[in-house]
């Protein structure tokens, strides 16, 4: 599962974040049995509660992606964290677009269920 970007202050989804969330709903159809957290994400720019807003509005958009290309909705949670958790700590644009993301992680599943040992 590849993270999906932002553009600053937006939550809709690029092309590059589309690619990206399309490979992810592949994922997620060949493994009916994972669920997954949406964590939505924003640069250290701007009030917490924007970011945390922000953060909201970009993991739902991402949710919303995958329940269009069929992945069940009772499948997902989203969480946002606005600027708290930085993927990248220096004050830069570079570093700001990787932290303007929507990272995915498993939720109640162990390697034994994706075939790992």
């Amino acid at each position: 599962m590849q993270d999906a970007f932002f553009d600053t202050d937006k939550a809709d989804l690029r092309a590059d974040a589309r690619s990206a969330l399309s490979k992810t709903a592949d994922f997620l159809r060949s493994y009916p049995q994972i669920s997954i957290v949406i964590e939505g994400h924003c640069d250290e720019r701007g009030s917490t509660e924007y970011n945390v807003a922000l953060g909201d509005s970009r993991s739902n958009s991402a949710r919303d992606f995958l329940v269009a290309q069929g992945v069940a909705s009772d499948r997902i949670q989203t969480v946002s964290y606005g600027k708290e958790r930085p993927f990248c700590t220096n004050s830069n644009e570079s570093c700001w677009q990787e932290n303007r993301r929507a990272h995915f992680r498993m939720a109640g599943t162990s390697s034994s269920q994706l075939g790992g040992n």
